[in-house]
């Protein structure tokens, strides 16, 4: 089942087309992940898909309504997005951050709700910051404060959360009790995950559905086995990768790769 779309999607800066012609659905109800080589156009596209950035021409169709014409309140109570860079929230708490994700469900400036409360707290639990709660954001390390942004984006209660590099400034062990977090809202909830990884070994791991992209456009789509190939990596990142398998899950694996000769970066 497909709930969310694109049509013919062009996105650019000013007169350079950055996605172009783009037409793709996002499986619901799984984990989508995004590649390619920076400047490819995964950001743009995230941002495209939930309103941030207009885009020139086509649509982004949800639940058969294009985006571009919906309430933004009423948009937001169905996704959530976590930006590569968030905005700087100088002066906030971290459960004052963390309740901004509840702005979709407030009526003008009324007082959060029991409902808001339980969310809120919710999401500090599945996200280990509530130890952090009355502290700072500006305190927190680095990584403390990705996981206290993606808190906000789960107070949020939407089917589908979109996350732009959602590991980033975490250590192994955390980006992977992030992905590991974000499985169990898929398989528990239901819930459609859609974010841009780099590492190709995690996307492999935990993406139902790959898209990767080269210069704004799709080089492949389908599931790891389908996408994590020599062809397709070698089209996408200009490498000479090998592809083995990953001993605990089975699933493809980049072992290791070369340039491609005469490529440089």
């Amino acid at each position: 089942m497909v709930r969310l779309y694109t049509k013919h999607l062009n996105i650019g800066y000013g007169e350079r087309i950055i996605v172009k012609d783009l037409s793709i659905g996002i499986p619901d109800r799984k984990i989508t992940a995004i590649i390619g080589a920076n400047g490819c156009g995964k950001s743009t596209l995230l941002k495209a898909i939930t309103r941030i950035h207009k885009y020139e021409s086509g649509a982004v169709i949800l639940d058969g309504k294009n985006i571009a014409n919906e309430n933004t309140k009423a948009l937001a109570r169905k996704m959530a997005i976590l930006p590569q860079t968030p905005e700087s929230v100088s002066g906030l708490t971290v459960a004052e951050l963390v309740s901004y994700g509840r702005f979709p469900y407030q009526k003008g400036f009324g007082p959060l709700t029991k409902r808001d409360y339980e969310m809120i707290e919710w999401a500090l639990q599945v996200t280990r910051t509530s130890e952090f709660k009355d502290q700072s954001v500006d305190a927190l390390s680095g990584g403390q404060r990705q996981r206290v942004w993606i808190a906000m984006a789960l107070a949020q209660d939407t089917d589908i959360i979109f996350l732009d590099e959602p590991t980033t400034y975490l250590d192994m062990a955390h980006q992977l009790e992030i992905l590991e977090l974000l499985e169990k809202l898929n398989v528990q909830q239901g819930r459609t995950i859609v974010m841009v990884l780099h590492d190709l070994n995690q996307a492999a791991r935990f993406a139902d559905y790959i898209i990767a992209l080269k210069t704004g456009q799709i080089v492949k789509a389908g599931s790891s086995e389908e996408v994590m190939t020599r062809d397709v990596l070698k089209e996408v990142y200009q490498i000479d990768a090998e592809i083995g398998r990953d001993p605990r899950t089975n699933k493809p694996m980049l072992m290791t790769y070369n340039l491609l000769k005469g490529v440089t970066i």
